[in-house]
């Protein structure tokens, strides 16, 4: 029984356009990132002598779309890209990118036109800020889109029931090679006391991926006259809003409060493991995730990876994680806080997966009003029937 391929399909509201995509996730592997393609099948009476256009767009919003104080706009526009799909502006065979279009192509006949899309180096990944409760409108996201849409001219105002809008994801896969596995020690004096505390923090590894445990190994010798006690652990989010904002979110994403302690003149060697999960934080205002498809699970966002030579008030967001060890030394003379911090990277697994393995039948999968069990939701405040 030969593989299947699910192929997403929708509709404009005036049945002139149809959108088929196999996929809405593309990774960026470092090196290189995997071109958004798909096919436009177009409705020829319905069109009226319009022309068909596709979008690719990268766009970073933050507050309310209605929003805009001191002239200072909201939204922001990274990078937008158009094509002409209708009338043809060169042959479909140079506008065939992967196996599945050339499929499609075939299958779905003489109105159906290929497009093909390549991310230029310096784009971020999606990432959304969870919203609170009441944060209705509110949005802090870096969103991508593939639009399509019927117009005279590419420039003029798009009419909804003519387009068919799809969010798309650009996610981040960990690099080739990987760094050395992060240690940080340090050594704290205190008052009334002749010798220090001595201690270390590393990690087994540099690069931990989404769902994997985070091994932390603690090193604490305990020389001075203080008890060390109230010992803690915790994975923290950083997310820096690097546009229009100097905003800055830490979030614990996990945390783990231990009973050790390390009295005067001992030491302690301990290994701990803390669990970084959306499951976890499903309710948490303000943490970053790896972008967000209406009625698909996604995950805390990737650490963002920028290249070199671009400009980091491009990429909207940063996100970065850390592991923080923190404790209070306690004596005659009073208490006093004492705190690690080790960064580390938290990304996807690189996948073994080629882009060109296509399978030999397809299943298309229509976006309705009553969403099936597996299939990506609509995007559209209101959806349209299949």
């Amino acid at each position: 029984m030969s593989p299947k391929h699910v192929v997403f399909k929708k509709i404009s509201r005036d049945k002139s356009l149809t959108v088929y995509m196999a996929k809405r996730d593309f990774v960026d592997h470092c090196d290189f990132v995997e071109p958004v393609d798909g096919v436009v099948v177009i409705d020829p009476q319905q069109l009226k002598g319009k022309k068909v256009y596709v979008m690719l767009s990268c766009t970073f919003c933050y507050g309310r779309q209605d929003m805009d104080v001191m002239g200072v706009a909201f939204r922001r526009d990274l990078f937008v890209a158009t094509r002409q799909v209708y009338p043809e502006l060169q042959d479909k065979s140079q506008l065939t990118h992967s196996r599945v279009q050339e499929k499609l192509v075939k299958k779905l006949g003489q109105y159906a036109f290929p497009f093909f899309f390549e991310f230029p180096d310096n784009l971020p990944c999606s990432v959304a800020l969870q919203p609170g409760p009441n944060d209705e409108g509110k949005k802090c996201a870096v969103e991508f889109e593939v639009k399509a849409f019927c117009a005279d001219q590419q420039d003029e105002k798009i009419e909804k029931q003519s387009s068919v809008r799809l969010t798309i994801r650009k996610v981040q896969f960990s690099p080739d090679s990987a760094g050395p596995a992060p240690v940080a020690e340090t050594t704290f004096e205190f008052v009334m006391s002749e010798k220090p505390l001595q201690v270390k923090l590393s990690l087994s590894k540099e690069t931990f991926y989404h769902g994997e445990p985070v091994k932390v190994n603690v090193e604490i010798t305990n020389s001075s006259n203080r008890s060390i006690k109230d010992i803690s652990l915790s994975v923290e989010q950083v997310t820096n809003i690097v546009l229009y904002s100097n905003d800055k979110y830490i979030k614990s994403v996990a945390k783990e409060e231990t009973m050790d302690t390390v009295l005067a003149g001992t030491s302690l060697k301990q290994d701990y493991c803390l669990y970084p999960l959306l499951t976890y934080n499903k309710d948490r205002r303000g943490l970053a995730l790896d972008g967000r498809l209406k009625h698909e699970d996604t995950n805390l966002a990737s650490s963002s990876i920028v290249k070199q030579e671009v400009l980091k008030e491009v990429q909207g967001m940063l996100v970065s994680y850390k592991v923080v060890l923190r404790m209070i030394a306690s004596g005659t003379v009073g208490s006093s806080d004492v705190s690690l911090e080790l960064p580390f990277k938290l990304m996807h697994p690189k996948s073994d997966a080629g882009t060109n393995n296509e399978p030999e039948e397809m299943v298309f999968e229509e976006f309705k009003r009553v969403y099936l069990k597996g299939v990506i939701g609509d995007d559209d405040e209101s959806p349209t029937e299949a």
